[in-house]
């Protein structure tokens, strides 16, 4: 009997030391496998987005070698690399027991609401992937877009990257530049420039187009077709006002227009031709 009772009070406090211990056998197993579980999974993250950038970096040289443009290249890499980001991230969360097929439908359940929270962000992820198969511009162009002026760095997922004259660097998303008009100042060699020059009425006309033009032939950055026009444009209120129209390299614009505005002052000048300023006459009337 008494043999009874105490295998029954061992019985007893053995069951109360194993429902009261938190370090049991079974506890520390579940503790260790939870323990792997998250260790594989963040090696597979860390892994897996290493694996990633090197992949991205590959694909970067292949189609580099292949003498694709620099825009087509960049945003084919970004976009295998957020792709491959997104497959390690599943991989992950399936290592530590979640059920990535209910995950992804649960995505594809909550898409609708992030696409119509996110509209802007889809728009724009559109609209580079169309401007990386049309093409209105390539790396180097200096365009004009989305209300900036610029010359094309790159094109990412999402955005465009400008690098203005002055040497600032402007992120524009892809949808305000597909939106609206695009114009693309390098897409052609040449380009013509239309100077104003506004002289005296009292000026001798003749003698005013030969001095245009004379500078424009001295300059070796003008075209010679087509040929350079000098006219009359305007019989403005305060002088008569001349256009030097000339055809030349996309590259010389700039430096061209702004070497022939020095160069008519100093000609003017040298010339004794003169350049007004705007005049207005006053008539006085005496009342009566």
């Amino acid at each position: 009997m008494n043999e009874t009772v105490t295998n029954a009070a061992a019985s007893t406090n053995q069951v109360v030391f194993h429902s009261g211990n938190v370090l049991s056998p079974e506890n520390i197993n579940l503790l260790t496998q939870l323990g792997l579980k998250l260790l594989f999974a963040v090696l597979i993250l860390i892994i897996g987005s290493w694996v990633a950038k090197v992949i991205k970096g590959i694909l970067t040289r292949v189609l580099n070698r292949k003498k694709l443009d620099p825009i087509v290249v960049g945003f084919l890499a970004n976009l295998t690399y957020i792709i491959l980001l997104v497959a390690v991230v599943l991989a992950a969360l399936g290592k530590l027991g979640i059920q990535t097929t209910s995950f992804v439908a649960i995505i594809g359940a909550a898409g609708l609401a992030i696409g119509l929270a996110l509209q802007g962000a889809l728009a724009n992820f559109a609209a580079g992937f169309l401007m990386v198969i049309f093409r209105p511009f390539k790396k180097g162009d200096y365009v004009e877009a989305g209300g900036t002026a610029g010359v094309v760095d790159e094109i990412q997922v999402f955005t465009t990257i400008l690098n203005t004259p002055d040497n600032r660097r402007v992120i524009v998303p892809n949808g305000k530049i597909m939106s609206d008009s695009i114009t693309n100042y390098s897409a052609k060699d040449t380009r013509r420039l239309d100077l104003t020059f506004g002289v005296s009425y009292s000026d001798n006309i003749p003698k005013v187009k030969q001095v245009l033009q004379r500078i424009v032939d001295e300059d070796a950055r003008v075209l010679k077709d087509p040929a350079a026009q000098i006219l009359v444009g305007e019989l403005g209120d305060s002088s008569v006002n001349f256009i030097m129209r000339v055809w030349i390299k996309s590259s010389d614009y700039w430096p061209f227009k702004f070497d022939a505005t020095e160069k008519v002052k100093i000609t003017f000048d040298q010339e004794g031709i003169s350049i007004p300023f705007p005049q207005r006459d006053v008539h006085l009337f005496q009342a009566k």
